[in-house]
């Protein structure tokens, strides 16, 4: 099986040093460098279809631009880039966003993945208008999916769950194909939905020994379902033609961030209710000693920003073989990012997949490797031939 590759817009803006955002952490000033403009974002997208990246992920909250506008416009740039909306669906009634769906495949021509994100931060969901608890928010997301998917297939629904009323619930249009949903959380009321619903789990850039626990977990519940789920991880990547530059990178890329910047910051992100941030946290204990916590896995970012804060840092070769080692223990797709977001996709793209390739775990998803060519046969002649 190939391995699926994902880039990732940075609808907060984009710039040469780490842009911070997200979980109850202010965007850091350095967004502004590159603002997330439809020119810009259509720029990345751009190469990433032409390196050979499946899907382009997009965050949600009030830190960074609408997915669902935003990729619209930008996938009218692009051919075949499909677009990994992350949202909350909290915010929209679950009949709207599964007739969203519906147009979005219709009008980009079946380029639709959603990234359903329940929700870690009871503030930010408060301003607007959500005032369930965490436990209750992945309850409501149970009940969404199982509306959005009941309307997926054709049926007609209705449903009076504990968070969630649909009468008669009906799409005149259906999606083709249906959107794959991603889903990701590392608490148990997660695990719980991911098992019920999820095409992809996704979990941050935690050390592999950690991956597999995480992957061991969903697959028991999900075959407790009946069901299977493919995984998927998120990380950052800083690869270059030397481990030495790469590393060099990465200490440049916290070179503007002061200790009480750090310490701000981390306190802001020790607020957050996310599980999966608190892992996140956990990496780096807040310190700046000691971040390369598993060969080539680097949890710098996490100092400085929310949500997925670690990188893959190191060689082409070496950063080809942490990926072997995580698609080793089940993960087979991943999304990945870097700083800035345009230059890192050829890093990338251009060092590392040809690696990937010659091992033959990954292939080129728009420009397949033509078909081999038969070997002429030569005749025998036989001895005494002229």
């Amino acid at each position: 099986m190939s391995l699926t590759f994902h880039w990732f817009l940075p609808t907060n803006g984009d710039s040469r040093h780490v842009v911070g955002g997200g979980h109850g952490t202010p965007v850091t000033s350095a967004g502004g460098d590159r603002p997330p403009s439809v020119g810009y974002l259509a720029q990345i997208a751009r190469a990433a279809e032409h390196l050979g990246f499946v899907g382009a992920l997009t965050p949600t909250g009030a830190w960074c631009e609408d997915a669902w506008l935003t990729t619209a416009m930008v996938s009218q740039h692009t051919e075949r880039l499909k677009f990994l909306v992350a949202f909350r669906p909290g915010f929209l009634s679950p009949t709207f966003a599964a007739q969203m769906a519906s147009t979005y495949q219709r009008q980009s021509g079946g380029r639709l993945l959603l990234n359903v994100v329940t929700g870690g931060e009871s503030q930010e969901q408060r301003a607007y208008g959500d005032f369930l608890d965490k436990d209750a928010r992945y309850a409501r997301t149970g009940e969404f999916l199982s509306i959005v998917r009941d309307l997926w297939d054709g049926k007609t629904v209705d449903l009076a769950g504990e968070h969630l009323h649909v009468e008669g619930a009906k799409l005149n249009r259906l999606p083709d194909p249906v959107p794959e949903i991603y889903f990701g959380g590392s608490s148990s009321a997660a695990g719980q939905v991911a098992a019920r619903h999820a095409d992809v789990y996704l979990t941050w850039g935690e050390p592999p020994a950690q991956v597999a626990q995480k992957i061991a977990w969903i697959r028991s519940l999900a075959a407790e379902q009946g069901r299977t789920v493919r995984f998927g991880i998120r990380l950052h990547v800083i690869t270059r033609d030397t481990a030495e530059q790469a590393w060099a990178e990465a200490r440049r890329l916290l070179d503007g961030f002061g200790p009480e910047t750090v310490r701000s910051i981390q306190t802001g992100l020790g607020r957050s209710e996310s599980e999966g941030q608190r892992r996140m946290l956990a990496l780096h204990g807040g310190s700046l000693d000691n971040l390369e916590i598993h060969p080539n896995l680097w949890a710098g970012i996490g100092l400085v920003r929310g949500g997925a804060g670690t990188a893959l840092v190191g060689s082409h070769a070496e950063v080809a073989e942490r990926i072997a080692e995580y698609h080793g223990i089940g993960i087979d797709e991943f999304i990945l990012s870097g700083y800035p977001h345009l230059e890192e996709a050829y890093w990338f793209g251009e060092g590392v997949l040809p690696l990937l390739r010659r091992q033959g775990l990954w292939s080129h998803p728009f420009h397949p490797a033509p078909a081999r060519q038969p070997t002429a046969q030569v005749p025998f002649a036989g001895a005494g031939s002229s």
